[in-house]
């Protein structure tokens, strides 16, 4: 599934410092604004112990994890839904991405330029969400009249019109979509059909220091500012200085600074699940993999992710709970404990089911 998160932010925020530390990749990541201009797509793997005990049990070759996709999008200023700076092209950026994960600087360094002149979160919060929801009020306003027209001409239901006129009086409030969607009654998949940027799940990265993320009170101020979308609190620079090392050398440095996860593995597990995915898994002698797949899929659809022909011929799925497949020791002990089920094609996945697929070619 080729999902990805669009990395944003104001320029000089941490956003080139955050992806080059995701897929240890080289970004520019100059002090100045515009820096990144063309969009970088980096494939990040999402962290999954299971896989490791997996290998073990199975003697598997390798091991292939789920990934998570960012790009990382030019800096956004004030202005931008006008097409200020770059605003075109971060606009067009965004539009592609399915969710916004939001870089925000929360540290003091006096090196380091602001675009604003002062580091105030909540300020450059509002900045970029103002951007948004100007350029998605201009979008819903060009629509407008086309959709009143296909009403009158019964080639929409009127609901599609309800939901537009719904969705252009919450943004003219000031508030985006997916803060305010739910209790202004605006139905997800009718809004989906518009495009609007406000409308996809955001994620707060708040980029700070050690006094920063030893200032619970703080990150407390900021989670709640942003609710009901996840904050995530991590230190770019120290995150690009950790995936440097040896995993040793990076589990002594991570202790040593009092952290229990890696900022960029929480953040990859974050995002992950604001993309609505989750993982099953297959194991054998030639490899340990976890595959991507939305929640809620059915059995023939997980199916398909390894391979078209397995959901048209779909017979069977022989399915056991890593948990128990982990406490039994082997396969052949789970089947012998009746802990592998056979499920058919109504069967949902759940997350950590361990699967192999029956099917006709």
């Amino acid at each position: 599934m080729a999902l990805t998160i669009g990395i944003a932010g104001l320029p000089n925020v941490g956003k080139s410092t955050l992806f080059n530390a995701l897929t240890r990749a080289t970004v520019l990541a100059a002090n100045y604004p515009f820096a990144t201009i063309e969009p970088n797509i980096g494939v990040v793997p999402l962290p999954d112990e299971r896989l490791g005990v997996l290998a073990e049990i199975f003697g598997s070759e390798r091991i292939l994890p789920a990934t998570v996709s960012f790009v990382d999008i030019a800096g956004i200023v004030k202005g931008a839904s006008e097409g200020e700076g770059l605003g075109n092209k971060f606009l067009a950026n965004i539009r592609e991405a399915e969710a916004i994960c939001q870089v925000t600087r929360a540290f003091a360094d006096p090196d380091v330029v602001h675009v604003d002149g002062k580091v105030s979160p909540a300020d450059d919060i509002e900045t970029i969400n103002t951007e948004l929801i100007l350029a998605d009020i201009q979008t819903l306003e060009k629509a407008m009249p086309r959709l009143e027209k296909e009403v009158r001409g019964k080639r929409i239901e009127a609901e599609v019109l309800d939901a537009a006129r719904g969705a252009l009086a919450l943004l003219e409030t000031g508030v985006t979509i997916s803060a305010g969607g739910a209790a202004a009654g605006l139905d997800p998949q009718v809004i989906a059909q518009f495009g609007l940027m406000t409308a996809k799940p955001f994620i707060y990265v708040f980029n700070t220091d050690d006094d920063g993320l030893a200032d619970t009170e703080m990150q407390e101020r900021l989670r709640e500012m942003v609710a009901p979308a996840s904050a995530i609190f991590l230190d770019a620079k120290f995150e690009a200085e950790l995936v440097e090392l040896e995993p040793e050398e990076a589990a002594e440095m991570l202790g040593e600074s009092g952290q229990d996860e890696a900022g960029l593995d929480q953040l990859a597990r974050v995002g992950f699940d604001t993309l609505g995915l989750q993982t099953y898994l297959t194991a054998g002698p030639k490899e340990a993999r976890a595959w991507t797949i939305g929640k809620g899929w059915t059995a023939p659809q997980a199916a398909g992710v390894i391979h078209t022909d397995f959901q048209k011929g779909f017979i069977k799925a022989e399915v056991v709970s890593f948990e128990d497949l982990v406490a039994a020791g082997s396969m052949a002990e789970a089947k012998a404990r009746g802990q592998v089920r056979i499920e058919g094609k109504d069967y949902v996945m759940a997350d950590g089911d361990v699967v192999e697929f029956r099917f006709s070619v």
